[in-house]
């Protein structure tokens, strides 16, 4: 992008922020504006109330401050700092949440309990259509989810709360928050609000957001290329292409309006929203390899013309929300419909590529009843259409329609110290594609899932608790019919059409201990998985693109985390907190030799036959690596302020024709000063550094890692204000 761009006029979103009133009451989510134990917020994700300490299963909250300050421009890399979790990436447009090494269609990403209705999913270059800056709160399920929100879940799912359909009347009449920021590694001119307000009559409540932003190609600290790319291609580094990743640009528009009723016993909303994104692919993806010895010179000229690749993402969703309480026998009722029109388009210079288009909706029931033999629980009902379409040269996956139907019930009850739940779900997923542009049949798949958890308190401080999950998950459209050039990874990706459900088997053990000024908690998982669904590389080379195939067989994840807080000092100097966390994942094929898979590869009126010999053992792909991180935080009056660092280890337990990545750290800090007025609101000014080393630094699980490090040394600037 132009650095002009970023000197045009910025839209209403930017000026509204500006323009805020200073007159204010109180931050509408109660924001106290500092560091705090997140473990006593109530998670919404699931129907049946309690806090991420209260729960059963693990989970991990961001809201507050630590939100605030965790807060970018992607889903993953806000939530990327928690234990266990990482992020994906393919240039700073992109960042899909990774969770115990599991990523796309093992990861559910919910806004406000409903699939965000993107196509993230599909390839690894789209975005996820959630803007984490306009969220209030983000949860973040561990361990299979398929409970409650289906087959997409079996790894977890990252469920985003941002309110915009309110619930209950506001604390004031009118309250919100705004924040201004820049940052100095991209040139970025970011603005949002929000507010919302109860009508004179107390029934009518209404909310309404937006942001604007836009960065210029960010700074990195050496080249694009990686070390290991130019020495294995021979060639030597150009000065000209130092310190910047080209076509690195992001832009982004987004904004709702909500209104709902509120009575007694309940609440009707309905809301509008709008995503729009623009961003560039950093050089060395979506390149088009013409290794036809017979391609015309004058071809190979006129594509190197077309320009750089840029995506274009609009969405509009439609949702309708309400509840009822007190039924009889239900405690509650909640329900939920959302319908999202989606439109990826992508192009080479201002010429248009391929257009991906996806309609989709989306409904839930949640009923929570009475205690039943002592077993309180909630009935819940889920359903889902799905319209995808592709056109263009990189539609490597055929049109499809996809259905989702499913029904679960989820039961918790105490046992003296013990706390129990249970829970099982049923679901059906149907496929339909048209079977003269697609490799296969139109497919069918019931997936049944069961889940025990304990949670014993063995006193007031110690607390233990354990895991067993059976979880299925059904293939996907582009695991079942991908057939051709994937221009987004530089290879050729092909499906098998009569591939079955994958079934994981998870055991998971973890403890809790809290006394005083500290607090530690640390679990250890294993995952057993039968028919375990990858993209293996096949070591074939069609026209210069490596080919790779969706395939299955058992495999395994052990894993383990930890996470340890200490207020080590609390005295006139101020109060002083030590994080330190850590996280590990290992996963492998559990097989042993190799087996022969044959397969066809188009090539214009015909086939390229093959045949290939896959390990049944060893390592999974693209898998993250081990980390430890630590932070030293520190409030006095109005200020607060953190130092901290992250170290990424070497990933060498890599899969066949996979490279090795370097380890790297990554060190970072905040600093902010908080003002309370005499009218009620509040001001804060901040500083956050980041990658304050200005290490070159790769993400082992993203396609672009010898391309496209990530950005060098920045620090973002700006004002909040809560009213």
């Amino acid at each position: 992008m132009s650095k002009r761009l970023l000197n045009r006029r910025l839209p209403l979103a930017l000026a509204l922020a500006a323009a805020l009133p200073l007159a204010a009451q109180a931050d509408d989510q109660g924001h106290d504006h500092q560091p705090k134990d997140l473990s006593g917020v109530e998670v919404k994700a699931t129907p049946l109330v309690g806090t991420a300490e209260d729960l059963v299963r693990p989970v991990d909250v961001l809201a507050g401050a630590r939100l605030d300050q965790a807060k970018a421009n992607s889903l993953g890399e806000t939530v990327g700092k928690l234990p266990g979790v990482q992020s994906s990436y393919f240039g700073p447009g992109v960042g899909r949440p990774i969770v115990r090494g599991f990523d796309g269609a093992r990861v559910q990403v919910l806004s406000d309990g409903l699939g965000s209705g993107d196509v993230s999913t599909i390839s690894v270059d789209h975005a996820v259509s959630i803007e984490p800056f306009l969220a209030d709160q983000i949860e973040v399920l561990k361990g299979p989810a398929t409970l409650l929100y289906g087959s997409g879940a079996i790894g977890g799912a990252v469920n985003v709360i941002d309110g915009r359909i309110p619930e209950a009347v506001t604390d004031e009449p009118l309250q919100g928050r705004a924040e201004l920021r820049g940052n100095t590694v991209n040139d970025e001119r970011t603005g949002m609000f929000r507010m919302d307000g109860t009508a004179a009559s107390g029934n009518i409540v209404f909310h309404a957001d937006a942001l604007h932003r836009e960065t210029g190609d960010y700074d990195i600290p050496g080249y694009p290329e990686s070390r290991r790319l130019m020495e294995e291609e021979g060639e030597t580094p150009d000065p000209s292409t130092r310190g910047t990743l080209p076509n690195s640009f992001v832009r982004t528009d987004s904004g709702a309006l909500g209104v709902s009723w509120i009575g007694d016993r309940g609440f009707l909303g309905v809301g509008a929203s709008l995503f729009d994104t623009r961003y560039g692919v950093p050089a060395g993806a979506h390149e088009h390899d013409h290794g036809d010895d017979h391609a015309h010179e004058g071809e190979e000229e006129a594509h190197e013309e077309e320009g750089p690749v840029t995506i274009g993402m609009t969405q509009h969703r439609y949702e309708v929300r309400g509840g009822l309480d007190d039924l009889g026998a239900f405690k509650s009722l909640r329900a939920k419909v959302a319908r999202t029109e989606y439109t990826h388009t992508e192009y080479e210079g201002e010429e248009t590529g391929t257009v991906f288009d996806n309609t989709s909706t989306e409904a839930r029931v949640e009923l929570v009843h009475k205690p039943v033999l002592g077993w309180d629980g909630a009935i819940g009902v889920q359903w889902g259409k799905r319209d995808f379409e592709a056109i263009g040269e990189e539609a490597f996956v055929p049109p499809s329609k996809g259905e989702d139907a499913g029904v679960f019930w989820l039961g918790q009850r105490d046992f003296g110290p013990v706390k129990t739940e249970v829970g099982a779900r049923f679901d059906r997923n149907k496929i339909d594609v048209n079977e003269a542009e697609a490799i296969g049949p139109d497919r069918e798949f019931n997936t049944t899932s069961l889940s025990a958890a304990f949670k014993w308190d063995i006193n007031e401080a110690f607390h233990l608790s354990f895991g067993l999950d059976r979880a299925q998950r059904a293939p996907t459209a582009e695991e079942l019919y991908s057939n051709g050039v994937h221009v987004a990874t530089s290879s050729i990706e092909l499906g098998s059409p009569m591939m079955d459900e994958e079934t994981a088997n998870r055991a998971e053990i973890g403890l809790h201990w809290h006394g005083g000024p500290f607090k530690a908690s640390a679990s250890i998982y294993h995952v057993k998985y039968d028919d375990f669904i990858y993209l293996a590389d096949t070591g074939v080379v069609e026209d210069g693109n490596p080919v790779r195939l969706w395939t299955q067989d058992d495999a395994r994840f052990n894993g383990a985390e930890a996470e340890v807080n200490w207020n080590f000092a609390d005295n006139d100097s101020g109060l002083w907190n030590l994080r330190v966390f850590g996280d590990m994942v290992r996963a492998e094929l559990t097989g042993s030799g190799t087996r022969e898979v044959a397969f066809a590869i188009p090539h214009g009126d015909h086939t390229h036959d093959y045949t290939a010999e896959l390990a049944r053992g060893g390592n999974l792909p693209r898998i993250a690596p081990h980390r430890v991180g630590g932070e030293v935080s520190w409030e006095l009056g109005s200020w607060r302020a953190s130092l901290g660092a992250t170290r990424y280890a070497k990933q060498d337990e890599v899969a066949a024709y996979e490279t090795q990545t370097p380890g790297y750290t990554l060190v970072d800090a905040h600093v902010a000063w908080h003002k309370d007025t005499p009218h009620g609101n509040a001001w804060e000014v901040f500083l956050d550094g980041s990658n304050l080393l200005d290490e070159e630094a790769r993400v082992h699980t993203s396609f672009l890692k010898d391309v496209a490090p990530l950005p060098g040394r920045g620090v973002a600037f700006g004002i909040r204000t809560f009213f």
